[in-house]
């Protein structure tokens, strides 16, 4: 096994373990929301919660990953996270949890996501060969599937059996294992200038957002992401509700189509992992737009009888958004100066929440107008769109011919290695 694959089966493994523990207290918390209230406007307060920093945050934390040590920041950040679900642990095991302390610890724990994703992200390229990127975001989409198939199921056996104290306790251990794996192994970080200077957040910020503009092609990637995310978000949050009051699920139906999700992003992770498809990443972007509108729209008329069937769609949905994250994944990760990539991928998570938060604040307006199907017939229609269109942007299509002639200059090079 080659350095870079051992670097990465330990990497992965403390990852499966921090990440499935995430997953199984996300869904904890979301299930006992929606069992405990019943109401969209505390889900969609509680998603605010969960992305608000990441979107204020974003915007600068790429300057410090950029400078600082990456492995540093991971652990830091994923220690900070685990001390916020052990102070969520305690308020339940005392009794005194109210929605403002579940609202704040969702808030302080996104602040640690704001600085561990973009910092993973941007150290990928730094260890694996650039012809291997899309087969390794495939294999993090496999490890983040078998956390999204897992965590729905453990958490709705688990807040059945246990008091919610004992598994936010989960997200502790978890945390501890992802901390270790990452301190058995080396992260290299990008070249900096021999004098340091005194980090400028606001002149640097900008010059992540110049690599994003300077490319008309991946500056139309990111437009047509703010839109699709604005319809997104709103109806993502909407599915426990979906459950609950159209099909009139429970926990574990709930739990059934969290794991449909997961089952088709672990699917298509696998996939992308095991075969790593010729098709251009920026074609594979354009066309899961139209696979996951499509599967909103056809959720939202079906009848409410039509359970089965939803979860079959939801499962297609995972597919699409398995593929799409890798391929925009990759995208950055090879049009993007390294030094730069903390960030770009900061600013990335920053200007795509910010609509989706848009999108969230009338989530009650949503479901109490609109109404629930109606909400994913009019998001699916419009998602779909946005991948048709994309199809016959010219600077998109330019990127596509940028792709394929980087991928025939790889393959000439690599005989020669």
């Amino acid at each position: 096994m080659s350095s870079w694959k051992q670097v990465f089966a330990i990497l992965w493994t403390g990852q499966l373990f921090s990440t499935l523990s995430s997953a199984v207290v996300g869904y904890a918390v979301v299930f006992w929301l929606s069992i405990e209230t019943g109401s969209a406007e505390v889900l969609a307060v509680s998603t605010i919660a969960s992305l608000l920093p990441q979107l204020v945050l974003g915007l600068f934390t790429g300057v410090l990953i950029d400078r600082w040590d990456r492995k540093r920041i991971m652990v830091a950040a994923d220690l900070f996270i685990a001390v916020c679900s052990a102070i969520m642990a305690l308020l339940f095991f005392f009794g005194q949890v109210k929605l403002l302390h579940l609202y704040s610890l969702l808030a302080l724990r996104s602040i640690g996501s704001a600085f561990h994703v973009p910092a993973m992200q941007a150290s990928v390229p730094l260890l694996a060969p650039e012809t291997e990127l899309l087969r390794v975001a495939g294999i993090n989409q496999v490890i983040q599937s078998i956390s999204t198939i897992a965590g729905p199921a453990l958490a709705a056996v688990l807040i059945s059996m246990l008091n919610m104290t004992y598994v936010l306790l989960f997200d502790v251990i978890g945390a501890a294992i992802g901390c270790i794996s990452l301190l058995l192994i080396h992260i290299p970080n990008p070249a900096k200038p021999a004098v340091a200077q005194a980090p400028d957040l606001l002149n640097e910020m900008k010059q992540g957002l110049r690599e994003i503009t300077r490319n008309a092609g991946l500056l139309w990637l990111f437009i047509f992401m703010i839109v699709a995310n604005f319809f997104l978000m709103p109806v993502s949050v909407l599915f426990p509700l979906m459950t609950l009051n159209h099909f009139s699920g429970g926990t574990y139906e709930m739990s059934a189509v969290e794991i449909a999700w997961g089952l088709g992003m672990l699917l298509g992770g696998a996939l992308l992992g095991i075969f790593k498809p010729k098709i251009s990443n920026v074609i594979q972007i354009n066309a899961m737009y139209v696979l996951l509108g499509l599967t909103f729209l056809f959720s939202g008329v079906l009848t409410s009888d039509g359970f089965p069937f939803f979860v079959f769609l939801t499962f297609l949905a995972g597919i699409s958004g398995a593929v799409f994250f890798s391929a925009f994944t990759v995208v950055l990760q090879t049009l993007v100066n390294p030094a730069a990539l903390g960030r770009v991928f900061s600013i990335h998570g920053s200007i795509t929440l910010l609509p989706a938060m848009i999108g969230l604040l009338q989530t009650g307006f949503i479901a109490d107008s609109i109404g629930i199907t109606n909400a994913f017939i009019i998001a699916g229609a419009i998602i779909g769109l946005v991948g048709v269109i994309s199809f016959f942007i010219p600077a998109i299509r330019r990127l596509v011919a940028q792709e394929r002639a980087t991928a025939r200059e790889n393959a000439l090079a690599r005989p020669c290695a």
